[in-house]
């Protein structure tokens, strides 16, 4: 069996799980804020695992075949990145208990699980860096972390002072792990073993260039294959990735360079973002430009490797699709269908399917309305289940080869194909506000054509050619 076949061609949910869903039954304590307001930097709205293993039936209906929870582990920050203790659940999502329970029903109903791995830093309620901070230089944990003197300056720091220890971004929450001490790397392969003993599919890695040490990743990768061989091992890296992608450190990257090309080409002049792509601006793409960045792209990596990345289009580091796509939804459908019709596994970010707005750090978290269905975009909603469906047991999806048919695109037409043994995917796009015309060659479509999915793009048979007519900004798909 090839492993991480489950992998190629699968559509993976992404959940923040403060948002996403809130049971009533969950039994968690708190005072929490009223779910439907905006978020707030600090707030807490509740959300937990009893509510999203609630949500699995919707998440089946959508076509989903695995989960990906941002990280779950006990923290004091509603994103969780600040991590106080690895091996708990956090008590506020319903612990451990609640996620062997969520586990246990997603497997059931065949979708894999994969969690968020923060191993770069941790937090200053983390008890080894809490020790440092009570005992400074008497303590045992010292070479955990980087202090730069003692005592160590962790709260209310003055303004433009400086923690005296290394964190990330210069936040004094998040101390960095010394990786190069053995026995902070042996807690973390520890951690990585056990909850993979416990039966989860995978982990998305969070920052992993800031440890920049090619041994700790290898290391990783053979006690994470050991426990699991099928497991699914992702790193966020927003640029090129050559260096992790070789087979000995992970499986995949979050493919932000795919949603830049997107973003540059279908955004066009509506293209809007609050904040740069791995510090670079994003701008308006011609379509020549965008080809070649897409031909660069699957030249990169092996084509198992590009057969296996995980494909972004919006995260809950990115402003919302409709919030980039400057609130046009015929270009961020565009995006959609080529992003589900490209190699490797998709990546949803919860609400996108149901049209949420937001920008970054401004509206990308809110709550999840399960109340207010009135405000969800059935249109989007149900692309996205098409899209899903087409995926499902599409052999040319999973395995096959990506290609642009140049003859057919005239910098607003867009024409590409997926191609394996047994079957054929064409796709015809029109990325302009004006009707396109395109007589396509004998042979180009079949005898045949079936539309399978259909963006208003009309075919007429004439002569030997056929001739299809592209309205603004529609979309096709034939299986030949």
């Amino acid at each position: 069996m090839d492993h991480l076949d489950w992998v190629k061609g699968a559509v993976i949910y992404q959940v923040f799980p403060d948002r996403f869903a809130k049971s009533e039954t969950a039994g968690v304590d708190g005072v929490f804020e009223r779910w439907d307001l905006p978020e707030t930097p600090e707030g807490f709205k509740g959300g937990n695992l009893k509510g999203a293993e609630e949500r699995l039936d919707y998440l089946s209906g959508l076509g989903v075949n695995a989960v990906y929870f941002t990280p779950i582990f006990a923290s004091a920050a509603n994103h969780r990145y600040h991590t106080f203790d690895y091996y708990q659940v956090d008590p506020v999502l319903g612990g451990n208990g609640a996620f062997k329970s969520f586990l246990k029903a997603a497997h059931k109903r065949g979708m894999k699980v994969i969690l968020d791995g923060v191993f770069n830093h941790a937090s200053r309620g983390f008890f080894q860096f809490n020790h440092l901070l009570e005992n400074g230089a008497a303590s045992p944990y010292k070479n955990w972390f980087h202090p730069h003197g003692f005592p160590l300056k962790a709260y209310n720091l003055k303004k433009g002072e400086k923690p005296n220890y290394s964190c990330w971004w210069g936040l004094p929450a998040l101390p960095k792990f010394n990786t190069k001490n053995p026995e902070v790397r042996r807690f973390i392969l520890g951690v990585a073993r056990y909850w993979l003993e416990q039966g989860i599919d995978g982990w998305r890695l969070d920052v992993p260039h800031e440890i920049d040490d090619d041994s700790f990743w290898r290391e990783f990768r053979r006690t994470c294959k050991a426990v699991n061989p099928d497991c699914y091992l992702i790193g966020e890296i927003w640029g090129e990735a050559r260096r992790w992608l070789k087979g000995d450190q992970f499986d995949a990257v979050m493919n932000y360079q795919l949603s830049a090309a997107c973003i540059s080409y279908f955004g066009g002049e509506k293209l809007k973002l609050t904040h740069s792509y791995a510090g670079r601006k994003l701008k308006h793409w011609r379509q020549a430009t965008f080809i070649s960045a897409i031909e660069r792209l699957l030249g990169l990596y092996k084509p198992e490797t590009t057969l296996r990345q995980l494909n972004m289009m919006t995260s809950h580091d990115t402003d919302r699709m409709l919030n980039t796509y400057g609130g046009n939804e015929d270009r961020m459908k565009l995006s959609m269908v080529f992003s589900f019709l490209f190699p490797g596994a998709v990546n949803v970010y919860y609400g996108e399917e149901i049209g949420l707005q937001g920008a970054f750090n401004a509206g990308t978290r809110r709550g999840m309305p399960w109340k207010n269905k009135r405000a969800w975009n059935r249109a989007l909603l149900g692309l996205y289940k098409k899209l899903s469906a087409l995926r499902k047991g599409s052999e040319a999806i999973k395995n096959g080869k990506f290609e642009f048919l140049k003859e057919h695109c005239d910098g607003w037409v867009l024409a590409f194909r997926r191609r394996a043994e047994r079957e054929t995917l064409l796709c015809l796009m029109n990325n302009g506000g004006s009707i396109k015309k395109l007589a396509l060659k004998p042979g180009t479509l079949g005898k045949k054509p079936r539309a399978v999915l259909d963006g208003g793009i009309k075919l007429a048979a004439s002569g030997e050619k056929l001739l299809a007519r592209l309205p603004p900004w529609s979309y096709g798909v034939y299986r030949l």
